[in-house]
């Protein structure tokens, strides 16, 4: 729910009534940083030397969301777009974090205490709303300026602490075009492989903010840059190095399948490019699945390339990568829907090359899937991103615009229904005789339930198939 002047209001009202009751409470973290850069912040945190059992006493209505971490949910009124909410955290010291990826227990402690153990600079600032006054006890502010990344303290350290906070460090730089401090940066090279003792379902929640950011591309090229890409994503790493467009004459051999590619020319993009230069493409906020199939849509590539004189081949990499991003998204645990529309997409990224040749039978049943307009966004931005045209993406829009719902997917001639009632036992021909009738309906073939019964006994004589008895 994006911020609205009431939240900001009522995140100043529950500040105000903490102090009244005699505690510190101040704002703190991202809403801190995103008041600096002047944007509207996604939701407002309020750090407070209040314990958590206080904090229920202060304010009637509150759900205990992170209890041993003295985290309490603060909520408000009502409004147009939901219940206004606010997390009151206890200032606490984190004890060690043996698993990294939680603090093993926490002490409740002072506000510089609090702003030492957090994760980057830029975050680790506080704000007092009521006195209008920022308190930045770790140099956040002049890091905002000079636009840079910084882990609080000893970066190793804080990376220790919580291994997902190296993901968390691209995104940022990314989200907000910053620099990753050089030390930061080192810590997160040499750290890199251990990331993968971090959840499946935080590293994806992660990505999942990544791949849909205005600045993805950034994002994913620090991502292989850093070292993340490997232990986290293995099957993007070969496509660095693997040539696109037309071989050199002086051209290296290529490497077994799997392996990086020989250097592409200087003039020439490699795959790993194209691939950033395609998510560059997809516009300001693509949805997660789109977003992903577009990092993965020739992941297939470096596992099916070849070489004949004029040119490389990819044969077949759309089947070999929709089986890719099967298992990847398996491995990430993405939703089952999520997983459908990624394999989907990637499988048919390039098909649509072919739509003024296709049957209308195929053109129809790919244009009514409901991923349709993400496969156009998909194929638009591998066209320009690669220098080809757009000519196919207009053509499917514009029978988009004029063929109606019925047109696309009109109620079916005839059912497995009606061919029960004929006499069919459902199996391999029942299914076989839907889909011929079916594809014949689309076509324009036939028209009519009775041209349809027609064109099934027709199938049925060309087959060699007996009707059933009356």
């Amino acid at each position: 729910m994006s911020a609205t002047l009431s939240e900001r209001e009522f995140a100043i009202d529950v500040v105000r009534r903490l102090r009244e009751a005699g505690h510190e409470a101040l704002w703190a973290g991202g809403c801190v940083r995103d008041e600096l850069l002047g944007l509207v912040p996604q939701d407002y945190d309020v750090a407070t030397s209040a314990l958590p059992e206080q904090v229920q006493r202060l304010f009637r209505r509150t759900v205990a969301v992170g209890m041993s971490f003295g985290v309490i949910e603060v909520l408000g009124p009502r409004t147009a777009t939901g219940v206004l909410k606010v997390q009151v955290a206890t200032f606490r010291s984190d004890v060690a974090y043996s698993d990294g990826r939680r603090p093993d227990a926490v002490v409740f402690a002072s506000a510089r205490e609090d702003a030492l153990r957090r994760d980057f600079t830029i975050n680790g600032m506080f704000f007092d709303p009521l006195e209008n006054r920022l308190i930045d006890y770790v140099g956040g502010q002049d890091d905002l300026r000079a636009r840079l990344l910084r882990a609080i303290g000893d970066p190793a350290r804080r990376f220790e602490e919580d291994k997902l906070r190296m993901l968390r460090a691209v995104r940022l730089a990314a989200r907000f075009d910053l620099e990753i401090e050089p030390a930061t940066a080192a810590s997160i090279r040499t750290l890199a492989p251990r990331i993968t003792v971090v959840s499946a379902e935080r590293i994806a929640e992660e990505l999942r903010k990544l791949l849909v950011d205005p600045h993805r591309a950034r994002g994913m090229r620090l991502f292989m840059d850093l070292g993340l890409a490997q232990p986290v994503l293995p099957e993007l790493v070969p496509m660095r190095g693997l040539p696109q467009g037309l071989p050199r004459p002086d051209a290296p051999a290529l490497p077994p399948p799997g392996l990086p590619g020989p250097p592409a020319a200087n003039d020439t993009p490699d795959l790993w490019e194209h691939v950033l230069r395609v998510l560059d493409n997809l516009g300001p906020a693509p949805s997660f699945p789109l977003a992903m199939a577009a990092l993965l849509h020739d992941v297939g590539k470096p596992r099916t390339v070849g070489r004949t004189p004029d040119r490389y081949t990819f044969y077949n990499h759309e089947h070999v990568g929709r089986r890719m991003a099967g298992e990847i998204c398996e491995r990430l645990k993405l939703s089952s829907e999520e997983q459908k529309r990624i394999e989907w997409l990637v499988e048919k990224h390039q098909i649509l090359s072919d739509a003024r040749q296709m049957r209308p039978s195929k053109l129809k049943t790919l244009l009514s899937h409901p991923g349709i307009h993400e496969l156009l966004t998909l194929h638009r931005a591998d066209a320009v991103a690669s220098g080809r045209s757009t000519d196919s993406v207009e053509y499917c829009q514009q029978l988009l615009r004029q063929w109606t719902k019925d047109d696309l997917n009109p109620p079916p001639l005839l059912t497995g229904e009606d061919l029960i009632q004929a006499g069919y036992k459902p199996g391999p021909l029942f299914k076989k005789l839907l889909d011929a009738v079916r594809e014949a309906q689309l076509d324009g073939t036939i028209r009519t339930k009775e041209e349809a019964w027609a064109w099934t006994h027709r199938l049925l004589a060309e087959w060699g198939e007996p009707k059933p008895p009356p």
